[in-house]
């Protein structure tokens, strides 16, 4: 009899999303491209989101959706190519947040978090990001 190994960590509760090779410039494959404060908001961000009752994180899912908006034109290479060398927040070449980042509901907002937060250091666009987690993590009590 042979066992199965496997070293996947995407899914829930994953510390970063899986990506079979990091973009140009990102590092080694497996190195985690988020900075330490980024990171550090994320998983506490992830606990207390852990923590909520259902009703109480449908009651702020509102607030996660506003992050996940302002986080999206952080992850959009041509807006970080603009000229004037920064990210606007949530200009209208992104068009509309819902329609950017779907709404799949409490239980996966966190992951589309973490996934977005990745992407936006990825593409180099990662200045302020601590803050906004930061902030968020606090609104959410």
């Amino acid at each position: 009899m042979t066992e199965q190994h496997t070293n996947d960590t995407a899914g829930a509760g994953s510390p970063a999303p899986a990506e079979s090779s990091p973009p140009p410039g990102a590092g080694a494959p497996g190195a985690d491209i988020v900075p330490s404060p980024a990171r550090v908001e994320l998983d506490r961000i992830r606990r207390r989101w852990a923590q909520l009752p259902l009703q109480q994180a449908e009651a702020r899912m509102p607030l996660l959706r506003r992050l996940l908006a302002d986080l999206a034109p952080h992850t959009t290479p041509l807006l970080a190519e603009d000229p004037r060398g920064k990210v606007s927040s949530r200009p209208s070449e992104v068009g509309d947040p819902q329609e950017v980042v779907p709404d799949l509901g409490p239980a996966v907002v966190v992951d589309q978090l973490a996934v977005l937060v990745w992407d936006a250091y990825a593409n180099g666009n990662g200045n302020g990001i601590p803050a906004m987690l930061t902030t968020a993590r606090r609104e959410l009590g």
